[in-house]
């Protein structure tokens, strides 16, 4: 038998066929006819010579010949259509999609846009908040920012500014607590975002590192780090602020970090892209928007000291 494959739009037919199990179905996805759709899997059944489908009254099955040619066509046709995305996404140097978490998205991203929009016009942003890994060529992603210590197996990538941790609070609070011992007194908001880190970055540790002996926290607990800081801004209380989050509020004067010391988090947030993609246009225009937006506010790191996190006692 010869290995000259069958037309492609006679496979496309068959695939669309066995998946919906229904030629009306199939013919409707590829919209052309049912007397068409049936011709060309008629003319793959001529080529193979064997019939692929048990015609019913009102039903079609899979034969064995086609229970076996599905799951390759099936395959073929997903890595084609992948194959094409992927490379005219190679061509758009007009439209860059990233995705970062929520909180990241919300406060550090959202409120700058607008000065990327003013330097890059011809650049059309689109935006996916979510905590989880995707696949950048399945979720057509160009850029990723993600939170944590890394690795990242098969992506170039860039770690952003060091991240620290410090208390944060509104002006009207500071006044009222203008040491740390004062924090005794205070509403204490948990973010437990970052319960992950090791070592641990949290109020104990906080405490330990500014010389005051640690004391259980009684306050909300937020499992978003973008909600314990907007509860920071409403003035609930003091928030242990996540530099990427809070530089923004404390450098334009919202929040205020009053007693200097911040705990190194030993995580970062990372620029990521496809490997040999993070010198196309588009990509390299916003890493170095998001450098250049990073010094804008070194200021308020350079006002801090950061230190590791101490040792909890055993």
């Amino acid at each position: 038998m010869p290995d000259r494959l069958p037309p492609l739009t006679a496979l496309r037919a068959f695939e669309a066929a066995a998946r919906h199990m229904s030629f009306a179905k199939a013919a409707e996805e590829l919209n052309v006819t049912p007397a068409a759709l049936s011709f060309q899997i008629k003319s793959l059944e001529d080529h193979l010579g064997a019939p692929l489908f048990h015609r019913l009254n009102r039903a079609v099955t899979l034969t064995e010949a086609g229970e076996t040619l599905a799951p390759g066509c099936r395959d073929g046709f997903t890595a084609l259509v992948a194959a094409w995305t992927t490379t005219r996404r190679l061509l758009d140097s007009a439209t860059l999609t990233v995705t970062a978490g929520p909180a990241f998205t919300a406060k550090w991203l959202a409120p700058r846009l607008y000065e990327f929009a003013q330097k890059h016009p011809a650049i059309e942003l689109r935006f996916s908040a979510a905590l989880r890994m995707m696949d950048f060529d399945r979720d057509q992603i160009d850029v990723a920012i993600r939170f944590g210590q890394g690795p990242d197996q098969g992506l170039w990538s860039l770690p952003l500014a060091e991240e620290w941790v410090t208390p944060v609070m509104t002006p009207d609070l500071a006044k009222r607590y203008p040491t740390a011992q004062s924090l005794r007194d205070a509403v204490l908001i948990i973010d437990q975002s970052i319960d992950f880190l090791e070592p641990p970055v949290n109020w104990t540790t906080w405490l330990t590192a500014a010389g005051v002996a640690p004391f259980t926290a009684h306050g909300p607990r937020f499992s978003q780090a973008d909600h314990a800081v907007d509860a920071a801004l409403a003035g609930v209380g003091v928030t242990l602020g996540r530099r990427a989050l809070v530089i923004k509020d404390i450098h334009e004067g919202r929040l205020v970090a009053p007693y200097k010391i911040a705990l190194n988090t030993h995580a970062r947030f990372r620029f990521l892209c496809r490997s040999g993609t993070e010198e196309r246009p588009h990509i390299r225009a916003f890493r170095d928007w998001m450098l250049a937006e990073i010094e804008k506010t070194r200021d308020v790191t350079e006002a801090l000291h950061i230190v590791d996190p101490p040792p909890l006692e055993t």
